[in-house]
């Protein structure tokens, strides 16, 4: 998406959590690629900051951070659940909040999107269970904004599942996520 953006002759700002060939790809494309922790809440509201530091309008804001963290023997289930609702929700609720007047400041009317991987969650699972729950918020947040920012902020969901798998992720679970997913397609990261 980023690329089609640019391409589109569109200023871009992507966050990212660990650095790997495609931002390097990105920032010669032409995109501000800033790193970003959205497992606490300074974190979450240091990016924010380092945007409207960089921009004082946007026309789209597209939240795709995702993550999981699988339960482990030795890790509390509060640790687990409360790391997948920091980046699932509070990451979006606060950073969108914290750019609304960007939003509203543009001359065109801004669209606001939030991705919900939604293939899977609403059925559970039971190999992550904290995940599902992170999930469903997501897709009320886009509502209550829809809501809250209208009419100067749009506000859509976009819901295209797995994007793209992590490194690690085995043969086997790549073909049991791409069965789960309606679009039937995910990347892989590029050395």
């Amino acid at each position: 998406m980023a690329h089609h953006f640019l391409q589109q002759h569109q200023p871009v700002i992507v966050s990212y959590r660990t650095p790997y060939p495609a931002i390097d790809g990105l920032r010669e494309a032409g995109a501000l690629c800033l790193q970003a922790d959205f497992s606490s809440d300074d974190g979450i509201l240091t990016f924010a900051e380092a945007v409207k530091s960089h921009t004082d309008g946007l026309r789209a804001i597209i939240h795709n951070a995702s993550d999981w963290m699988a339960e482990k023997p030795g890790v509390p289930l509060s640790t687990v659940i409360n790391r997948m609702m920091q980046i699932h929700v509070n990451a979006p609720i606060c950073s969108t909040m914290r750019w609304r007047r960007c939003c509203a400041a543009t001359a065109m009317p801004p669209a606001t999107l939030s991705i919900s991987p939604i293939t899977w969650w609403s059925a559970g699972a039971t190999n992550i269970s904290p995940m599902p729950p992170a999930k469903p918020p997501p897709d009320n947040m886009t509502r209550s904004f829809a809501r809250k920012l209208a009419p100067e902020v749009k506000v859509n969901a976009i819901a295209p599942s797995l994007i793209m798998f992590n490194e690690g992720d085995d043969e086997a679970y790549r073909q049991q996520a791409l069965d789960k997913s309606l679009m039937k397609i995910a990347w892989r990261k590029r050395d």
